[in-house]
């Protein structure tokens, strides 16, 4: 059986010497936020997954979510219980607002939570996770009543929160939704149509589910233009907070998945259901879109976490396992065979997933730092470029994340071989919790599009420039240091080849958009490339500080830890950023042969 063990020793290296949580303590929220306290924190959490959540990631798996006869969701056996400890022991509200019963920490210490719960179990994780960005478009949209009504109960993970967007004729295009809202003589309306692929949108873990649906007013202009946001409680709430009758809404079947089993994928039918208006109405996408981002960060944690749990299990069964002998000479002559570790191809595979998850999960901490310094950064120009770069980071966390927590999860198995592909060993299970990372809340392609047609242009490229502005400062200051100048010198290249692509898709793009959408895909790559060599120099200046400072750490094995680290480092400058250039001549041949058949040539005859 598979084994998870929580990424505690990094995420703190991440938290407290690269990000450097404790020089923001003069910052709201961040004044609890001590050494200590993060390590309990990180200490708890990861007990909590491995202990809790991760023994039922394989039984969730094969179990699944069943529909009763009377359209309620049961979830696998477990589930329930490990809700209701994840509940009382407040997971939930790490980072919400202390005035909604939230325990108000930095948001960069609940993504490493989000982290660890979803490396543990994936599809238990997403029952909560997505309660989250509910709670932000209701602060961010809701009417104070609605505040009130929902947002105390969500902290708490006594309710649940939904999104409702896809229906069955449109996807990624809302504005071909068709469920209709209509007003009644009490301010509320009446939601009727259907919504598929909605996670957690019928279950058993919590008496009442708040959804959030998107839906069309009877006047509304066609399009996005046209789209209003609604709340619709499972049960209706009273006036005075307690539950009322069962609204028209209902699971009317469970969707059939390659992956997250255990996790209730709805089509829900609402049938005259009873909402009400969230913010203004036809401003419904604006208001969804806050939900939509912080679930994108999610998802891109999902991509890391897959890839982490992965990666353990390829690390242990690459030392256990004997096959063939080393190139050089046998390592261990006393035994028959040598360890599967020994052998370079093995190794290739074992550092690309070290380089990535290592990397990805600075980049994810460093994005939930920007969520806070966007809100309570101490002048309005800093919340602003914390702003700009989170929403320039956020399509690249999703895409360029998951499409690197798949290839490692693919790769793991890949090292197992045959035994990778038999269900009791797990690894074929992280492959395909992985692959919806890639698909939802937007597929991959759909972000490399959101970077390049909207976050690039935005106010005239400001974060863009200063995204190349941060690279070129931190390969500067690397460059003088001898153990990371190499590293310095092929970010540094890799960020010229992301200038020079970006160029280009301001000279060629602009006039033929099809040659920008056919750029995106790999724009967002080398992003992604020059975003990790970004970290792994942060990386590479706090190991290098550790050592001179002869890493005095809590760590038995603390100067082994920063060792790692450099030799990561210099791995992923050799390996990972020579593609930046590979991917940039690719992007500049621009679109023509791409869109040059006519669509009859495509089919088969």
């Amino acid at each position: 059986m598979p084994s998870y063990h929580a990424p505690m020793r990094d995420a703190r290296f991440i938290i407290n010497e690269v990000v450097r949580l404790g020089d923001y303590s003069d910052l709201p929220g961040f004044e609890s936020a001590s050494r200590d306290i993060v390590d309990a924190v990180l200490d708890e959490a990861g007990k909590f997954a491995a202990e809790v959540l991760a023994p039922l990631n394989a039984s969730g798996d094969q179990e699944g979510c069943i529909r009763q006869t009377d359209g309620s969701v049961t979830t696998p056996e477990g589930f329930k219980r490990a809700h209701a400890l994840f509940r009382e022991s407040g997971w939930g509200m790490l980072s919400a607002p202390e005035e909604f019963g939230g325990q108000g920490m930095p948001h960069i210490l609940g993504f490493a939570v989000e982290e660890f719960m979803s490396g543990a179990n994936m599809a238990f994780a997403m029952y909560p996770g997505l309660t989250n960005g509910a709670v932000r478009a209701l602060l961010a949209k809701g009417s104070p009543d609605q505040k009130m009504a929902y947002v105390p109960k969500l902290v708490a993970n006594e309710w649940l929160g939904t999104m409702n967007l896809t229906e069955p004729q449109c996807g990624t295009d809302l504005g071909l939704i068709r469920t209709s809202a209509e007003l009644q003589a009490d301010g509320s309306y009446t939601l009727t149509g259907t919504k598929i692929f909605i996670s957690a949108g019928e279950h058993d873990l919590t008496e009442n589910i708040i959804h959030l649906v998107l839906a069309r007013t009877p006047d509304a202009p066609e399009g996005t233009k046209g789209i209003s946001l609604f709340v619709v409680p499972k049960l209706l709430v009273n006036e005075d907070g307690s539950l009322g009758d069962r609204n028209a809404v209902s699971c009317g079947a469970l969707e059939h998945k390659m992956g997250i089993h255990a996790n209730a994928t709805c089509v829900m039918n609402y049938d005259g259901a009873t909402g009400w208006l969230v913010g203004e109405e036809n401003k419904g996408l604006a208001a969804m879109f806050i939900m939509m981002n912080t679930a994108r960060l999610g998802v891109g944690m999902q991509g890391l976490a897959q890839a982490e749990v992965a990666y353990q299990n390829g690390v242990s069964y690459a030392g256990e396992r004997r096959q063939g002998r080393a190139l050089t000479g046998p390592a261990e002559p006393g035994e028959k065979a040598d360890p599967l570790i020994v052998h370079p191809d093995v190794r290739r595979m074992l550092m690309d997933g070290k380089a990535i998850t290592e990397g990805l999960r600075a980049l994810s901490l460093w994005a939930g730092l920007l969520v806070d310094l966007a809100q309570k950064a101490e002048s309005e120009d800093e919340r602003g470029q914390a702003d700009d770069m989170l929403g320039l980071l956020t399509p690249v966390i999703k895409g360029y994340g998951t499409d690197l927590g798949y290839r490692v999860a693919t790769d793991m198995q890949q090292l197992w071989g045959g035994h990778g592909y038999i269900v009791e060993n797990g690894m074929e299970q992280f492959v395909r919790d992985a692959r919806i990372a890639m698909i939802y809340e937007g597929a991959n392609g759909v972000q490399a599009m959101d970077l390049v047609g909207r976050k690039l242009a935005k106010d005239g490229g400001k974060a863009i420039q200063a995204f190349f502005a941060e690279v070129d400062a931190e390969c500067k200051t690397a460059s003088d240091n001898e153990q990371l100048s190499d590293l310095a010198g092929r970010v540094g290249k890799a960020n010229g080849e992301l200038k020079a692509a970006t160029m280009w898709l301001m000279q060629n793009g602009l006039g033929n958009p099809n040659n920008a959408g056919g750029a995106a895909y790999h724009y967002m790559h080398i992003m992604g490339i020059v975003a990790l060599g970004l970290m792994w120099l942060r990386m590479g200046a706090a190991a290098v500080k550790a050592l001179e400072d002869g890493a005095q750490t809590d760590d038995s094995q603390g100067r082994d830890f920063y060792e790692a680290k450099l030799v990561t480092g210099r791995y992923f400058g050799e390996r990972f950023t020579p593609d930046a250039g590979a991917l940039r001549r690719k992007l500049e041949t621009g679109a023509e042969t791409m869109m040059a058949l006519p669509i009859e040539a495509f089919a088969r005859t």
